[in-house]
């Protein structure tokens, strides 16, 4: 592959050292910022095979930063045959090392929400991760059904409730604001199914919960007597 700008031929490690040299050189490291790069390395990626986009990948996550894992996830979520060769090992790989929630919701919503929904990731892998001893596998898991939840285009309450249930009991601050996010989400795509969940569970759901999905709750109600009263 000729890399742009690298005047040379270039394997997928080689491309990766290339395109962490790009995020070095960036003035500033933010979001807009990052996806103008990864648009020039979609761009670039595009007629590769999936199995040299998933090893740039990989070599991008070697850095270990947010930019990196950025450019590494979406890279691959924007590469069709990149993305139709995940599995669960695959995502368990690309997954090594996530430990802070900035890392963790962007792997969620960018591909394990996707891949789930797609049928790219076993539910007995996100379920696994409900029950992990890792409270980042635990936040994953309610984050990967965010994804599930489409508003206007699609939803899943049936698994997405089924990992809230697991997690309901969760004390840990960071699964809290997770499970906090998938009932929000559900309720945008089906107020009638998280209404009956947070009145079947009353106070074993934790206060911020219930106060934060009542809120949403009581938003998308307005906003439906609004479009009807039109």
């Amino acid at each position: 592959m000729k890399v742009s700008g690298s005047g040379s031929s270039s394997g997928p490690i080689q491309a990766a050292g290339t395109a962490r040299r790009a995020i070095r050189a960036l003035i500033v490291v933010n979001t807009p910022a990052m996806r103008s790069v990864r648009r020039r390395w979609s761009t670039i990626l595009k007629a590769e095979a999936a199995d040299y986009v998933l090893r740039f990948a990989a070599s991008m996550l070697k850095e270990g930063t947010w930019a990196a894992r950025l450019l590494s996830y979406e890279c691959v979520a924007n590469h069709p045959e990149a993305f139709a060769a995940l599995n669960d090992a695959l995502i368990e790989s690309l997954a090594a090392g996530l430990a802070d929630w900035g890392s963790i919701d962007l792997f969620g919503v960018t591909l394990t929400g996707p891949a789930w929904r797609e049928g790219k990731l076993s539910t007995t892998r996100v379920r696994s991760w409900a029950r992990s001893p890792d409270r980042w596998r635990r936040r994953l898991a309610l984050v990967s059904t965010v994804r599930l939840n489409v508003h206007g285009r699609s939803s899943d309450s049936k698994r997405t409730l089924d990992i809230c249930s697991r997690l309901l009991k969760d004390r840990d601050p960071m699964v809290v604001k997770a499970l906090s996010w998938a009932l929000r989400a559900l309720a945008k795509c089906d107020q009638d199914s998280v209404q009956h969940f947070m009145a079947a569970n009353g106070e074993t759901v934790p206060a911020l919960v219930r106060r934060e999905v009542r809120n949403q709750l009581v938003a998308g109600t307005k906003r439906g007597r609004r479009l009807w009263s039109k």
